[in-house]
């Protein structure tokens, strides 16, 4: 997200879109240097590709769920987020206004992974795309300190959240100071059935100690990691008990601001696929609404394994099994850690290097074999097979006297 948070300043350009029955977006100030559009990208993105949110749309497309962003705010002059289905959300930075403007485009990239619609010209679309996107402003326009935004800001946020009838919170912005407000605001959601999912943080590839992540490391809350195309953890990616579950988090093709595309990279966009599938488990499974954390077992339950232990939590978000899945009452285990590569030479590979050399010597030998075969044959044939013999040696005559005496010194 911080690569974003670079190329922005105070102030940002956006205007809401009024559509068929929306609500038209409040005048914004004129703001400049924001983050820019971006092309339109026409492949389907390989986050899609493993996700498969196609195999879910038979069932549920989300419909009627509002799930919440807690980032820079969203764009709601997107067109692949128009039909009303942002919402003015709220702005806990400031303490009021509205949030359905976004500079900075780490909230929109957000909103589009979770609930972009289809289109015709582009294989991107969000996983969940007939939800409602409840943007709630958290990190300033002016760039902060590294942490992003503080607790007292995100407690705000959430209280927001839950106070505008949200049904899943998704904290793709996070901090690493715990704070007893933070946690009573999230436990005051937990208490009211909202899901909440929260990144784990991106510091994961530094050397020095790296400090928890809230509210990801609160009872309750869904941690999210994230993963690289081939199925590995991205290497920032934070690792600890507080990982519940890992979505694709590494290129993953998104909305930009100003209409266009982009992409990103990090856990807070894996958290948006968890927090889209949880809207698609709250839109279907009204048993699991019924049961406190219900459809966080269930995503847990029906993730895939990764053989990479703890540090993938449960495994890979798997959002049509979420959907679709009755399960018992049963604990899902992670998979052991992969061993390490043995160092020492096996019985079955010295056997094959054995052969192996048995084998080449036997070859060179064949074919030293043929090389003078192919030699003496002919040349046997031309003599009959008979051998060999040597010529005669040249007879040189001798004279009769003497030649005249040689000098031997001057």
């Amino acid at each position: 997200m911080s690569r974003f948070a670079r190329a922005a300043t105070v102030f940002c350009v956006a205007a809401a879109m009024s559509t068929a029955g929306a609500v038209p977006a409040a005048a914004a100030p004129a703001r400049q240097n924001c983050v820019p559009a971006g092309p339109v990208i026409p492949a389907i993105p390989w986050a899609q590709k493993m996700l498969g949110p196609e195999r879910v749309r038979p069932f549920t497309r989300g419909g009627g769920e509002i799930v919440a962003v807690l980032d820079s705010g969203v764009d709601a002059s997107h067109p692949r987020l128009g039909g009303g289905r942002v919402l003015e959300g709220f702005d806990a930075v400031a303490g009021s206004g509205r949030a359905d403007d976004d500079c900075l485009g780490t909230g929109t990239q957000i909103a589009g992974v979770i609930g972009a619609s289809d289109s015709q010209a582009t294989g991107f679309a969000g996983l969940a795309p007939d939800v409602s996107i409840l943007p709630i402003r958290v990190v300033a326009d002016r760039i902060g300190t590294g942490t992003g935004t503080t607790p007292q800001v995100l407690a705000s946020g959430i209280r927001a959240a839950v106070a505008r009838k949200a049904d899943v919170i998704v904290v793709s912005t996070i901090t690493y100071d715990d704070n007893v407000v933070l946690q009573a605001a999230v436990s005051e959601a937990i208490n009211n059935g909202v899901v909440v999912v929260a990144a784990v943080g991106d510091l994961g590839d530094r050397r020095e100690v790296v400090v928890t992540p809230y509210p990801a490391a609160y009872e309750g809350v869904i941690g999210v990691g994230a993963i690289r195309e081939s199925g590995l953890l991205l290497g920032k990616s934070q690792q600890g008990d507080y990982v519940d579950l890992v979505a694709p988090g590494e290129n993953v093709t998104t909305l930009s601001i100003g209409g266009g595309m982009s992409t990103a990279t990090g856990t807070g966009v894996a958290a948006g696929f968890v927090g889209a599938a949880a809207a698609l488990v709250h839109s279907r499974r009204g048993d699991l609404r019924e049961k406190r954390g219900g459809i966080e077992q269930q995503l847990g339950l029906t993730a895939v394994p990764s053989p990479g232990g703890t540090a993938y939590g449960r495994g890979i978000v798997d959002p049509y099994m979420a959907v679709t899945a009755r399960l018992g009452n049963v604990s899902a285990q992670p998979l052991p850690d992969l061993p390490p590569l043995a160092t020492g030479e096996s019985a079955a590979w010295a056997r094959a290097r054995d052969v192996a050399m048995i084998g080449t010597g036997i070859a060179v030998a064949a074919v030293l074999i043929v090389l003078v075969v192919a030699v003496v044959m002919p040349r046997g044939r031309r003599r009959f097979w008979r051998s060999g013999v040597a010529p005669a040696p040249k007879r040189e005559t001798e004279p009769d006297e003497p030649g005249p005496p040689v000098q031997l010194f001057p």
